[in-house]
């Protein structure tokens, strides 16, 4: 099984410290096991280690000081509750729906015990049920 050859090099300019390198790689290899797709061909099973390969090949972008500063407040600037009602605004018309859709219930309810009262009827209409009294109860206990 090969594995990545230690110690590994990395490009001083791009990533500046080994600390900086494997929190990229675990970010990456996070967004990997949620899903994300490869960005380079490899022939490494583990996400750890495509994670280290991508980020080591510059494949990733991420960033570095005052720009991720600046990402990070903007980032905390925004309302995620609002970004989420806004999302939901479309769906206010699913009420209107809502309502249809009690009414075809209730509807369609109430031709469903009609239809069993009919059902319940005829049944009572064919066999003629009627209680026994209870000298015929007591002579068919007797025979």
């Amino acid at each position: 099984m090969d594995i990545i050859s230690l110690p590994i090099v990395f490009d001083k300019e791009k990533i500046d410290s080994r600390f900086r390198l494997v929190t990229i790689a675990t970010q990456r290899a996070i967004e990997l096991s949620k899903g994300s797709n490869l960005k380079i061909q490899s022939k490494y099973k583990k996400i750890t280690t495509n994670a280290i390969i991508e980020t080591l090949t510059g494949k990733i972008d991420f960033l570095t000081g005052e720009e991720a500063q600046a990402a990070l407040q903007n980032a905390e600037k925004m309302d995620y509750r609002k970004w989420v009602t806004e999302k939901k605004k479309p769906l206010a018309d699913i009420t209107e729906i809502e309502k249809d859709l009690k009414i075809y219930l209730i509807e369609h309810e109430r031709e469903a015990q009609e239809d069993t009262l009919n059902v319940f009827n005829a049944m009572n209409e064919i066999t003629d049920f009627k209680p026994l009294d209870k000298t015929e109860e007591q002579s068919d206990q007797e025979d």
